[in-house]
Formats: C-alpha cells, structure tokens, sequence
C-alpha cells in the first residue's frame, strides 16, 4: 500500500467534513504519516462549492490549535470511491445519499464516522452545527477528535500489516 486515502462527508462541506478534514490532518502530521495518508472532505451537495468552512467552524478549530482555512468545498463523486480508501459519512443522511452514490464492489469503504469510528459516544452521527449555537460546534469538534484518534489508530495497524 503506497498511500491510505480518506475522505469525509457530510452535506455542504462547510462545517462537518472539513473540521474532520481539517482534525485527522493535524493527526497524521503530528504522527508523521503524512506522506502514507491523504485526506480530504466532500459535501453530497453542491451548495457550496468552493467556499472556505463556515466561520465558526475555522473559530471553534482554531482554539485548539486546528486550520481549516486552506480547505474548499467540493461535491462527493462517484469516482472518490475508486480514489479513496474510506469514504466517511458524517451523518446518517449523506451514509445514504453516499451509498446511492456508489457503485457495486465498493460497500466496504463507505463507513459512518461516529458509529464506526467512536462508539463508546453512544451515538450514530455527527449533528449539523450549522443551525445551532456555538456549543454545537465545540460539540462537533469533541467527537470528532474522539473518532479521528480511534481512526488513525486502526489505519496505522493497516499500514504496519501492509
């Protein structure tokens, strides 16, 4: 295995899958993987192509020590489940418009972050902060770390067996 590739999404590629983009990067750099895994975020929308994420969630990141300023909405495509190793559903509703999405043989790389990734939170999906709060956002943020450490962890199992 040359490079492990992931990617995240949830439906604008605004607030969700480019915090969780933004977070597992800063995981494998700090971990020095970042030339054996790629990450990358998608909406199954395209209400926001090419946008930065939504400000308070750059905010909420930037706290602790987290940019997502570099990152631009994208819509998922078919193709990202031939480019990708994992496609990552943040909630339960793009799990199913990702799943429409692609097509036969591919099953095993779509994954629903929370359920997957962070059970021991006793939840199935990241909520959408974008109509909320700003404790929606620090909430959102909160697991999706949880889910990333338990991630890398089992990638890098992938990597040493490979």
């Amino acid at each position: 295995m040359s490079q492990y590739s992931v990617l995240f999404v949830c439906l604008g590629n605004i607030c969700r899958s480019p915090t969780a983009e933004g977070v597992f990067q800063h995981k494998v750099n700090e971990a020095g993987l970042t030339d054996k895994i790629r990450v990358d975020s998608a909406g199954t929308s395209a209400f926001h192509v090419g946008e930065p994420p939504d400000k308070r969630s750059q905010q909420e990141a930037q706290k602790v020590g987290y940019d997502l300023s570099y990152i631009r909405s994208r819509k998922a495509e078919a193709k990202d489940f031939v480019d990708f190793d994992l496609v990552i559903a943040m909630d339960l509703e793009n799990y199913h418009n990702l799943s429409l999405l692609k097509t036969n043989g591919y099953d095993n790389k779509l994954k629903l972050f929370i359920r997957d990734y962070a059970p021991q939170l006793e939840i199935e999906e990241v909520p959408d902060p974008y109509y909320g709060g700003p404790e929606g956002f620090t909430k959102v943020l909160q697991m999706i770390e949880v889910a990333s450490d338990n991630l890398l962890s089992e990638i890098k199992e992938q990597l040493n067996e490979g």
